[in-house]
Protein backbone atom coordinates (compact mmCIF):
# COMPACT_ATOMS: atom_id res chain seq x y z
CA UNK A 1 0.00 0.00 0.00
CA UNK A 2 2.88 2.39 0.75
CA UNK A 3 4.35 1.71 -2.69
CA UNK A 4 0.97 2.49 -4.28
CA UNK A 5 0.71 5.90 -2.63
CA UNK A 6 4.31 6.68 -3.53
CA UNK A 7 3.65 5.90 -7.18
CA UNK A 8 0.34 7.76 -7.10
CA UNK A 9 2.03 10.93 -5.80
CA UNK A 10 4.72 10.51 -8.44
CA UNK A 11 2.19 10.27 -11.27
CA UNK A 12 0.05 13.14 -10.01
CA UNK A 13 3.11 15.32 -9.52
CA UNK A 14 4.25 14.55 -13.07
CA UNK A 15 1.10 16.20 -14.43
CA UNK A 16 1.79 19.43 -12.59
CA UNK A 17 5.32 19.46 -13.98
CA UNK A 18 4.14 19.04 -17.56
CA UNK A 19 3.17 22.12 -19.61
CA UNK A 20 0.88 19.94 -21.73
CA UNK A 21 -1.25 19.26 -18.65
CA UNK A 22 -1.75 22.98 -18.07
CA UNK A 23 -2.63 23.48 -21.74
CA UNK A 24 -5.25 20.73 -21.44
CA UNK A 25 -6.66 22.31 -18.29
CA UNK A 26 -6.89 25.74 -19.91
CA UNK A 27 -8.47 24.26 -23.04
CA UNK A 28 -11.06 22.34 -21.02
CA UNK A 29 -12.00 25.27 -18.78
CA UNK A 30 -12.13 27.65 -21.75
CA UNK A 31 -14.56 25.43 -23.67
CA UNK A 32 -16.69 24.70 -20.61
CA UNK A 33 -16.65 28.36 -19.56
CA UNK A 34 -17.75 29.54 -22.99
CA UNK A 35 -20.49 26.94 -23.03
CA UNK A 36 -21.71 27.95 -19.58
CA UNK A 37 -21.72 31.64 -20.51
CA UNK A 38 -23.61 31.02 -23.76
CA UNK A 39 -26.23 28.78 -22.16
CA UNK A 40 -26.67 30.98 -19.10
CA UNK A 41 -27.13 34.07 -21.25
CA UNK A 42 -29.61 32.32 -23.53
CA UNK A 43 -31.69 30.96 -20.66
CA UNK A 44 -31.55 34.26 -18.76
CA UNK A 45 -32.89 36.00 -21.85
CA UNK A 46 -35.71 33.47 -21.96
CA UNK A 47 -36.45 34.03 -18.27
CA UNK A 48 -35.50 30.49 -17.18
CA UNK A 49 -32.04 30.81 -15.62
CA UNK A 50 -30.98 28.38 -12.93
CA UNK A 51 -30.42 24.65 -12.75
CA UNK A 52 -31.32 23.96 -16.43
CA UNK A 53 -28.06 25.66 -17.37
CA UNK A 54 -25.98 22.91 -15.79
CA UNK A 55 -28.22 20.18 -17.19
CA UNK A 56 -27.88 21.55 -20.70
CA UNK A 57 -24.14 22.05 -20.24
CA UNK A 58 -23.56 18.40 -19.33
CA UNK A 59 -25.59 17.31 -22.35
CA UNK A 60 -24.00 19.64 -24.88
CA UNK A 61 -21.16 19.88 -27.36
CA UNK A 62 -19.28 22.03 -24.84
CA UNK A 63 -19.05 19.03 -22.49
CA UNK A 64 -18.36 16.26 -25.00
CA UNK A 65 -15.71 17.93 -27.16
CA UNK A 66 -13.12 18.46 -24.38
CA UNK A 67 -14.11 15.25 -22.57
CA UNK A 68 -13.45 13.06 -25.61
CA UNK A 69 -10.02 14.66 -25.99
CA UNK A 70 -8.98 14.60 -22.34
CA UNK A 71 -8.71 10.83 -21.95
CA UNK A 72 -6.24 10.26 -24.84
CA UNK A 73 -4.12 13.25 -23.86
CA UNK A 74 -4.02 12.46 -20.14
CA UNK A 75 -3.15 8.78 -20.55
CA UNK A 76 -1.04 8.50 -23.70
CA UNK A 77 2.28 8.88 -21.88
CA UNK A 78 1.57 6.78 -18.78
CA UNK A 79 3.01 3.47 -19.96
CA UNK A 80 4.04 4.23 -23.54
CA UNK A 81 6.66 6.75 -22.43
CA UNK A 82 7.95 4.35 -19.76
CA UNK A 83 8.46 1.74 -22.48
CA UNK A 84 10.06 4.16 -24.92
CA UNK A 85 12.55 5.54 -22.41
CA UNK A 86 13.31 2.15 -20.88
CA UNK A 87 12.31 3.22 -17.37
CA UNK A 88 9.60 0.54 -17.32
CA UNK A 89 12.21 -2.10 -16.47
CA UNK A 90 13.56 -0.03 -13.58
CA UNK A 91 10.04 0.53 -12.31
CA UNK A 92 9.10 -3.14 -12.51
CA UNK A 93 12.25 -4.31 -10.72
CA UNK A 94 11.34 -2.13 -7.74
CA UNK A 95 9.52 -3.77 -4.81
CA UNK A 96 6.09 -3.10 -6.28
CA UNK A 97 3.55 -5.35 -7.99
CA UNK A 98 2.24 -4.91 -11.51
CA UNK A 99 -1.35 -4.21 -10.34
CA UNK A 100 -0.03 -1.54 -7.97
CA UNK A 101 1.78 0.19 -10.84
CA UNK A 102 -1.30 0.13 -13.07
CA UNK A 103 -3.64 1.30 -10.32
CA UNK A 104 -1.26 4.06 -9.23
CA UNK A 105 -0.99 5.40 -12.77
CA UNK A 106 -4.76 5.24 -13.17
CA UNK A 107 -5.31 6.95 -9.80
CA UNK A 108 -2.90 9.71 -10.81
CA UNK A 109 -4.74 10.33 -14.09
CA UNK A 110 -8.15 10.21 -12.38
CA UNK A 111 -6.98 12.61 -9.66
CA UNK A 112 -5.77 15.13 -12.21
CA UNK A 113 -9.05 14.68 -14.10
CA UNK A 114 -10.80 15.67 -10.87
CA UNK A 115 -8.51 18.68 -10.47
CA UNK A 116 -9.45 19.84 -13.97
CA UNK A 117 -13.14 19.57 -13.13
CA UNK A 118 -12.92 21.25 -9.71
CA UNK A 119 -13.06 24.89 -10.95
CA UNK A 120 -16.39 24.21 -12.69
CA UNK A 121 -18.02 24.12 -9.26
CA UNK A 122 -17.84 27.91 -9.49
CA UNK A 123 -20.64 27.75 -12.08
CA UNK A 124 -23.07 26.67 -9.37
CA UNK A 125 -21.96 29.55 -7.16
CA UNK A 126 -22.39 31.99 -10.05
CA UNK A 127 -25.93 30.75 -10.66
CA UNK A 128 -26.75 31.13 -6.98
CA UNK A 129 -25.33 34.67 -6.76
CA UNK A 130 -26.79 36.06 -9.99
CA UNK A 131 -30.10 34.16 -9.90
CA UNK A 132 -31.06 34.19 -6.22
CA UNK A 133 -34.78 34.07 -7.03
CA UNK A 134 -34.43 30.86 -9.04
CA UNK A 135 -34.11 27.73 -6.88
CA UNK A 136 -31.31 25.41 -7.89
CA UNK A 137 -32.28 21.79 -8.43
CA UNK A 138 -29.20 19.99 -7.13
CA UNK A 139 -30.34 16.63 -8.54
CA UNK A 140 -29.34 17.30 -12.19
CA UNK A 141 -26.17 19.05 -11.04
CA UNK A 142 -25.06 16.15 -8.83
CA UNK A 143 -26.12 13.66 -11.52
CA UNK A 144 -24.12 15.52 -14.13
CA UNK A 145 -20.96 15.48 -12.05
CA UNK A 146 -21.48 11.79 -11.22
CA UNK A 147 -21.86 11.01 -14.92
CA UNK A 148 -18.76 13.02 -15.77
CA UNK A 149 -16.77 11.08 -13.15
CA UNK A 150 -18.01 7.65 -14.26
CA UNK A 151 -17.63 8.27 -17.98
CA UNK A 152 -14.29 10.03 -17.54
CA UNK A 153 -12.99 7.24 -15.33
CA UNK A 154 -13.99 4.64 -17.92
CA UNK A 155 -12.35 6.59 -20.74
CA UNK A 156 -9.17 7.01 -18.71
CA UNK A 157 -9.04 3.24 -18.12
CA UNK A 158 -9.37 2.73 -21.89
CA UNK A 159 -6.56 5.23 -22.44
CA UNK A 160 -4.28 3.50 -19.95
CA UNK A 161 -4.91 0.18 -21.69
CA UNK A 162 -4.04 1.73 -25.05
CA UNK A 163 -0.88 3.24 -23.58
CA UNK A 164 0.17 -0.24 -22.42
CA UNK A 165 -0.10 -1.60 -25.97
CA UNK A 166 2.55 0.57 -27.60
CA UNK A 167 5.73 2.57 -27.10
CA UNK A 168 4.44 5.49 -29.15
CA UNK A 169 2.38 8.10 -27.31
CA UNK A 170 0.72 9.37 -30.49
CA UNK A 171 -0.38 5.87 -31.48
CA UNK A 172 -1.76 5.31 -27.97
CA UNK A 173 -3.71 8.58 -28.14
CA UNK A 174 -5.15 7.77 -31.57
CA UNK A 175 -6.30 4.29 -30.52
CA UNK A 176 -7.85 5.66 -27.34
CA UNK A 177 -9.63 8.45 -29.20
CA UNK A 178 -11.04 5.95 -31.69
CA UNK A 179 -12.37 3.71 -28.92
CA UNK A 180 -13.99 6.49 -26.90
CA UNK A 181 -15.57 7.84 -30.08
CA UNK A 182 -17.13 4.42 -30.66
CA UNK A 183 -18.63 4.58 -27.17
CA UNK A 184 -19.94 8.07 -27.90
CA UNK A 185 -21.23 7.73 -31.46
CA UNK A 186 -22.88 4.36 -30.83
CA UNK A 187 -25.78 6.35 -29.42
CA UNK A 188 -26.59 7.71 -32.87
CA UNK A 189 -27.14 4.17 -34.17
CA UNK A 190 -30.23 4.00 -32.01
CA UNK A 191 -31.91 6.50 -34.33
CA UNK A 192 -31.46 4.32 -37.42
CA UNK A 193 -31.98 0.82 -36.00
CA UNK A 194 -35.49 -0.51 -36.40
CA UNK A 195 -35.13 -3.61 -34.28
CA UNK A 196 -36.11 -2.79 -30.70
CA UNK A 197 -33.73 -5.28 -29.07
CA UNK A 198 -30.75 -4.06 -31.10
CA UNK A 199 -31.65 -0.46 -30.29
CA UNK A 200 -31.74 -1.24 -26.58
CA UNK A 201 -28.33 -2.91 -26.74
CA UNK A 202 -26.81 0.05 -28.56
CA UNK A 203 -28.34 2.51 -26.12
CA UNK A 204 -26.93 0.53 -23.20
CA UNK A 205 -23.40 1.07 -24.50
CA UNK A 206 -24.00 4.70 -25.46
CA UNK A 207 -22.23 7.29 -23.32
CA UNK A 208 -24.35 9.97 -24.97
CA UNK A 209 -27.60 8.39 -23.80
CA UNK A 210 -26.23 7.77 -20.30
CA UNK A 211 -25.02 11.34 -19.88
CA UNK A 212 -28.38 12.68 -21.02
CA UNK A 213 -30.04 10.76 -18.18
CA UNK A 214 -27.46 11.89 -15.63
CA UNK A 215 -27.90 15.51 -16.75
CA UNK A 216 -31.63 15.22 -16.05
CA UNK A 217 -30.93 13.94 -12.56
CA UNK A 218 -31.95 10.37 -13.43
CA UNK A 219 -29.45 8.09 -11.69
CA UNK A 220 -29.98 4.53 -12.91
CA UNK A 221 -27.92 1.70 -11.46
CA UNK A 222 -27.43 0.09 -14.89
CA UNK A 223 -25.05 2.69 -16.34
CA UNK A 224 -23.27 2.94 -12.99
CA UNK A 225 -22.65 -0.82 -13.02
CA UNK A 226 -21.68 -0.64 -16.69
CA UNK A 227 -18.99 2.02 -16.18
CA UNK A 228 -17.60 0.55 -12.98
CA UNK A 229 -17.44 -2.91 -14.55
CA UNK A 230 -15.97 -1.55 -17.78
CA UNK A 231 -13.33 0.37 -15.84
CA UNK A 232 -12.40 -2.71 -13.83
CA UNK A 233 -12.15 -4.85 -16.98
CA UNK A 234 -9.93 -2.33 -18.76
CA UNK A 235 -7.64 -2.07 -15.73
CA UNK A 236 -7.49 -5.87 -15.51
CA UNK A 237 -6.60 -6.07 -19.21
CA UNK A 238 -3.91 -3.44 -18.68
CA UNK A 239 -2.38 -5.46 -15.86
CA UNK A 240 -2.28 -8.52 -18.13
CA UNK A 241 -0.59 -6.54 -20.91
CA UNK A 242 2.03 -5.28 -18.45
CA UNK A 243 2.56 -8.79 -17.10
CA UNK A 244 2.99 -10.14 -20.63
CA UNK A 245 6.43 -8.51 -20.82
CA UNK A 246 7.70 -11.31 -18.58
CA UNK A 247 7.05 -13.84 -21.33
CA UNK A 248 9.12 -12.03 -23.94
Amino acid sequence: MKAFFTLWRRELGAYFLSPIAYVMMIFFLLIMGCGFAILATALAGAGSAGAPVMGLLFDSFFFWMPTLMLAPLLTMRLLAEEKRSGTIETLMTAPVTDPAVVLAKYAGALSFYGVIWAPTAAYVIILRVFSPATPLDLGPIAGGYLGALLIGGFYLAIGLFCSALTRNQIVAAIICFALVCVAFFSGFLGFILRDGAARNVVQYFSSLAHMRDFARGVVDTRPIVFYLTGTALMLFATVKVVEARKWK
